[in-house]
C-alpha cells in the first residue's frame, strides 16, 4: 500500500464545493489536486490568498473540518458589513477554482489537553474551531464530555445546528446549549434567550469549575465571558480563547536598551529584490517593505496568524508577537514582518 503524503502550502487548493449555511455564511470545501491528505490540529487556521480586484488579499480563517477527516479541508466564513475578502468568496469563489493558502497555524486547540471535560463557548462564526474540536472528539469514538454553548442573533442563524444536533443524538456526551437574542417570527423558541450571563452558565454547566473552557467570538463577547467566569471563581489558567483581532498587549520584561528608539535610524536590505531601504527603528519590516513596493503576504498584522513570516539573514530585530511563530522558527532565523522592528542594519529574504 502506498504511503500517504500530506498537503503543504506550496500546493494550491482546489475548491470542490460551496455550501450555504445561514445568511451571508458559507462553507467552502477544498482538496489538494495531488490527492494529499490534510494534517492539522483541531482549532487551527489557514490564510487564504484571495485574488480580489486590485491585488491579492490575505485573510485568515479557522478550519471548520476535523483532521480526523483528512481527505478535504473546509473553512466556514461569514461576511460582516464592509467585508472585502469574505464578500469576494461568497460572490465569486466556486467549485473548480484554485487559490493559494498558507498554514495551518495557531495554538488554539484542545489536542494535547489532558482534560476530558470541556466547555466550548462561542458566538456567531466563532463556532468554527468548536465544530472542528467537537467533530474530532466525536470521531475518536471514546467518551466525549462537552457542553457546547453557542450564541446567535436568532435560531435560524445558528451555524452547524443540524450537524451538531446529529452528533449529539449519536453519543451521550455532547450537550448543546443555544442562546439567541431574539426568536424567529412564528417559530416558538424554548431555549435560552437574551445575552449570555453568569446565571445561564451555571444552569448550562453546573460543573463548569471542572471543565476546560475554550472561547471564540467577537472581542466584547469574549471579554464578557472572561469576566463572568472570573466572577464565578473559575480558574482562568484553564481558559483559552481565539481571536484574529488585536489582543490586549501584556507588559513584557524587555530591557529598555533593546526597545526601538524614537528618532533612531536603521536600514533593511531585502535580499531577493536587492533593495536597501532607510527607515526608523520604530518602523516595522512589513511597513518598510510596503513603502518600497514589495509584497510580503500579511494577514492579521499583529503577530497572530504568521502569514508574514520571513527569514532574517543579518542583524537584529525587536519582535513582540502574539503566538504566530514558533520558537523553532525563531531559532532558524525567521521573524514576523508585521511586528518586527529593525535594530540597526538588517537583511531579510524578501
Amino acid at each position: 500500500m502506498a504511503a500517504h503524503h500530506y498537503w503543504t502550502d506550496s500546493e494550491t487548493l482546489e475548491c470542490v464545493s460551496v455550501l450555504e449555511e445561514v445568511p451571508n455564511t458559507a462553507t467552502f470545501c477544498f482538496r489538494a489536486p495531488s490527492g494529499a491528505l490534510f494534517d492539522y490540529e483541531p482549532g487551527q487556521f489557514v490564510t487564504l490568498e484571495l485574488p480580489v480586484p486590485g491585488g491579492p488579499l490575505y485573510r485568515t480563517y479557522t478550519i471548520s473540518s476535523s483532521p480526523s477527516r483528512p481527505l478535504s479541508l473546509t473553512v466556514t466564513v461569514k461576511a460582516q458589513p464592509g467585508s472585502l475578502g469574505t464578500r469576494w468568496m461568497l460572490d465569486h469563489l466556486r467549485p473548480g477554482m484554485k487559490i493559494n493558502a498558507m498554514g495551518p497555524g495557531g495554538s488554539f486547540t484542545n489536542k494535547g489537553d489532558p482534560s476530558k471535560k470541556y466547555l466550548f463557548i462561542s458566538a456567531g462564526s466563532g463556532i468554527t474551531p468548536m465544530m472542528s474540536m467537537t467533530t474530532h472528539l466525536y470521531d475518536r469514538g471514546d467518551d466525549v464530555d462537552v457542553v457546547f454553548v453557542n450564541c446567535a442573533r436568532r435560531p435560524s442563524e445558528i451555524i452547524f445546528r443540524e450537524r451538531l444536533e446529529h452528533m449529539a443524538s449519536r453519543v451521550p456526551g455532547i450537550e448543546l446549549r443555544w442562546v439567541v437574542e431574539d426568536k424567529d417570527p412564528f417559530k416558538p423558541w424554548t431555549g435560552y434567550q437574551g445575552m449570555l450571563n453568569q446565571l445561564m452558565l451555571g444552569l448550562m454547566a453546573p460543573d463548569y469549575l471542572e471543565r476546560d473552557v475554550f472561547c471564540c467570538g467577537p472581542e466584547p463577547f469574549m471579554t464578557a465571558v472572561r469576566e463572568a467566569l472570573a466572577g464565578l471563581g473559575y480558574d482562568m489558567e484553564k481558559y483559552s480563547q481565539e481571536s484574529f483581532h488585536a489582543p490586549v498587549q501584556d507588559a513584557e520584561d524587555v530591557p529598555e536598551d533593546s526597545l526601538p528608539e524614537e528618532g533612531a535610524t536603521s536600514e533593511i536590505r531585502f535580499a531577493l529584490s536587492d533593495k536597501i531601504e532607510k527607515c526608523a527603528e520604530t518602523d516595522t519590516v512589513l511597513g518598510v517593505a510596503r513603502n518600497a513596493g514589495l509584497n510580503i503576504p500579511s494577514g492579521c498584522t499583529f503577530g497572530v496568524c504568521g502569514t508574514c513570516k520571513v527569514r532574517k539573514t543579518k542583524g537584529e530585530v525587536h519582535m513582540v508577537h502574539n503566538g504566530g511563530i514558533t520558537e523553532e522558527d525563531i531559532a532558524e532565523g525567521y521573524i514576523l514582518a508585521c511586528c518586527s522592528h529593525p535594530m540597526g542594519a538588517v537583511e531579510v529574504e524578501a
